[in-house]
């Protein structure tokens, strides 16, 4: 048995049961599209077929017109305008966004994006002041704003227009700004859960007076990275803009495509793993200007030797973060052994902007919220970013202690905070207390979303090209995750350490690849022949023009005791692996004491009714199947290895029949005797029979009175006993010698498995001495 890592839950119905109806679907796919609250056949056609018509008119935000009016207004009378950004992904791709829709709409402008380590998140008055000496009367920020409380104030006081546009969770007082366009203060705007960028590009197209499609490789890239719901418009956005960035000249995209490798089309994985990263990298480590120099540069030799210098950030990006993690895993774990239920770790010296992925890190390995920050004790303050898990809301925790930052903001998944050094003790007491209150076991546990079970014939081609029409996945439609119950043809390891599993699952008309990433550890824990029980996201490998189909497994189980075979090994070491937190034990029948791995050694006729172990090591084999048996029906085991080997073997000397005994009987009466030491040797090999043979005989014949035995002389009793064979002890301790051999040593693997399974586990009952005639 194998326990799954992560908690499966299954939610969904039989896939014949649904009710679209839509025509050319599969019942799986309409089961997908149920599943995301699409019931009718006219939502599922919007679903799978995006369009610019689904978008919504812009000027159904609250404070839309006010703004374009202003803007129109600057541009009339050459007033320079001032994009405030933010530094990620999200933040650049906005100020391009903007800054490109208010050259494009006649206006003067420029950008400015604060710098992480010296200004910290959002607006903030230096900034402001700096505009305003520079002659900046109007700024419009992109993707922040909505918590800059003071620092609108003080705009205001200088007498610039602020225009707030941005979509972070608005908090109890909105900022006192010329004008606000965010979708949650806009109550009559349908859909509340734009990025930032996509917010900008609604601006754009309010202040352009058209669709800007010129804009859409822009917005896809923000709406991706900042992991936004990718649902109803950001839907739109995203699929319709993939195409967009797909077929792009934008030279900075170009500039990317060619540092990350990219050929063909592009997907929300290469926006995910490939291009956000790197822009977000440029504001991790510095001034995040260049990023936003790289997507405005109309000039392709430009824009190629700023995306190097983009993709040598992201290298060092990633070699700090890595070290900072291995840091920050080690506070965690020399906290008693054991995670608490919200991680706040603070040291001096940590770089500020990539303790956001180290936060992510943190939390995929334990479960818990993370919060991780940089101390800076010269300032007196400790600045950092929180990630969670889906049952812990940050904003609205963190909301409750407000009182502990000094600037604090974000969603219910991540946020970015900035505190004095000596909150940080309190913030932690108090999130931990808020998570005890509020948390159960259960939620610390992954959580996997099934969406359904298949067989391993429903994993075709046709079927996966299918799901995929629901791309682009990410936030609110996640890629849908299958559960397959199969028995592997084939396990092996790997990747160049050897850390990834692959397994072949094949039936009469189909083979499928699973693909487990960093399971190696799993490899000598699952047996030969073993049902695993996966859960998985279902894709194609094209390989030099060839597609096979393939599962990438996210988590597996074995939910049955296995049985592994060492029968005879000679490295069995080498072939166990006891996790730590097992308990296994070695079983002995004949007094052995030496186990592998150390084990403790009991004897099998020590064992009591109700044993357990996680794994049971039978390190020598019993004298009769017997007393095996009454073992596997006391003990309780999860994972047995047989480990024995066969010293002397009953099975391998020739058997002798009722025929041979009658013959050799024969043989006496018509001679009177037969000398043992000096004709045993021509008889055997006159008959084809072994000496052992020929030795046994004689030794049943004795103990059953047939015959005399005197310093090898062997001669027939005048008046013998009626007796069987079978009442020789003798007779009988070979018969179950040769029985327990057949059974326990010289089987099959699915033969001992198939006999095991009878008594490993099963309820206590009294089972009758079985008679077993080979198996």
């Amino acid at each position: 048995m194998i326990q799954s890592k992560m908690k499966w839950k299954f939610t969904y119905r039989d896939p014949e049961e649904s009710n679209i109806g839509l025509p050319g679907v599969t019942p799986l796919t309409q089961q997908l599209l149920e599943k995301r609250g699409i019931m009718d056949p006219a939502a599922a056609d919007s679903f799978l077929n995006p369009t610019i018509e689904q978008l919504h008119d812009p000027m159904l935000m609250d404070g839309m017109q006010r703004a374009v009016t202003r803007v129109n207004d600057a541009i009339a009378s050459e007033e320079p305008i001032l994009v405030f950004g933010d530094y990620d992904a999200d933040g650049v791709t906005s100020t391009s966004v903007m800054v490109e829709a208010l050259r494009k709409a006649g206006a003067l402008c420029d950008f400015y994006i604060p710098n992480r380590f010296t200004e910290g998140y959002g607006p903030n008055k230096e900034a402001f002041q700096f505009a305003f000496d520079s002659g900046y009367t109007l700024i419009i920020t992109v993707d922040t704003g909505i918590a800059a409380i003071e620092e609108a104030a003080f705009a205001k006081e200088l007498g610039i227009d602020l225009i707030i546009t941005d979509h972070h969770e608005v908090q109890e007082v909105l900022p006192d700004a010329y004008s606000i366009i965010h979708p949650k203060t806009s109550a009559n705007y349908p859909f509340q859960e734009l990025a930032g960028v996509g917010v900008a590009f609604k601006f754009a197209q309010s202040l352009l007076g058209r669709f800007p499609k010129e804009f859409l490789d822009l917005v896809v890239i923000g709406t991706i990275a900042d992991l936004v719901p990718l649902k109803g418009e950001n839907r739109v956005l995203a699929a319709i803009g993939l195409k967009a960035i797909s077929r792009s000249t934008r030279p900075g995209i170009q500039a990317l495509r060619k540092v990350c490798n990219i050929d063909g089309e592009m997907n929300e994985e290469t926006i995910g793993f490939s291009i956000g990263p790197r822009l977000n990298a440029v504001g991790r480590l510095q001034d995040a200007g260049p990023a936003v120099d790289l997507l405005l540069s109309e000039n392709q030799e430009e824009a190629e030797q700023i995306a190097l210098f983009i993709n040598q950030l992201n290298q060092e990006r990633q070699k700090i973060v890595t070290a900072i993690a291995k840091e920050a895993e080690e506070m965690v774990c020399c906290k008693d052994g054991e995670a608490e239920n919200v991680l706040v770790v603070a040291k001096e010296g940590w770089n500020p902007g990539v303790l956001g992925i180290v936060a992510s890190k943190l939390v995929r390995q334990f479960d818990r919220p993370a919060i991780v920050l940089a101390i800076d004790e010269e300032k007196g303050e400790a600045k950092g970013s929180a990630r969670s898990i889906d049952a812990f809301d940050l904003f609205s925790n963190c909301m409750e202690v407000r009182h502990r930052f000094k600037h604090f903001g974000g969603h219910a998944q991540a946020a970015g905070m900035t505190l004095d050094i000596n909150q940080v003790d309190g913030l932690r007491e108090d999130l931990i207390q808020l998570a005890q209150e509020k948390l159960s076991e259960e939620d610390y546990q992954q959580v996997l979303d099934v969406e359904t079970t298949v067989d391993l014939t429903d994993i075709t081609l046709k079927q996966i090209e299918e799901v995929n029409q629901l791309r682009p996945f990410g936030m609110g439609n996640p890629k849908p995750l299958f559960h397959l119950k199969h028995t592997p043809k084939e396990v092996r390891l790997i990747g160049s350490k050897k850390n990834h599993l692959k397994f072949q699952f094949q039936s009469e008309q189909t083979r499928v690849d699973g693909i487990a990433f960093g399971m190696g550890d799993l490899y000598q824990q699952i047996s030969p022949h073993a049902a695993l029980d996966v859960v998985g996201e279902l894709g194609i490998n094209e390989w030099n023009g060839r597609k096979n189909v393939q599962v990438m497994i996210k988590d597996l189980s074995v939910k049955e005791w296995q049985l592994f075979d060492h029968r005879g090994s000679t490295h069995i070491e080498k072939n166990i692996m006891i996790p730590p937190e097992e308990a296994f034990v070695a079983v002995g029948f004949q007094g052995e004491t030496q186990a592998p791995c150390n084990l403790p050694v009991v004897q099998a006729d020590s064992v009591t009714q109700g044993d357990s172990y996680d794994g049971v090591l039978l390190i020598d084999l019993p004298g009769r199947v017997s007393e095996m048996r009454d073992l596997l029906t006391k003990i309780k085991g999860q994972k047995i290895f047989v480990c024995y080997h066969l010293k002397e073997s009953t099975f391998l000397k020739t058997w002798p029949s009722r025929d041979h005994f009658k013959w050799f009987y024969g043989m006496l009466l018509k001679r009177g005797s037969f000398n043992l030491h000096k004709e045993a040797d021509l008889l055997a090999k006159r008959k084809g029979w072994d000496r052992s043979m020929v030795e046994f005989i004689s030794e049943v014949f004795f103990e059953l009175d047939f015959v005399k035995m005197e310093d090898g002389i062997i001669t027939v009793e005048s008046e013998p006993s009626q007796k069987d064979l079978q009442e020789s002890s003798l007779y009988r301790e070979r018969e179950e010698q040769l029985q327990m051999e057949r059974t326990l040593y010289y089987s099959t693997y699915n033969e001992l498995k198939s006999w095991f399974d009878q008594y490993v586990n099963q309820p206590v009952k009294h089972v009758k001495e079985e008679v077993v005639n080979g198996l």
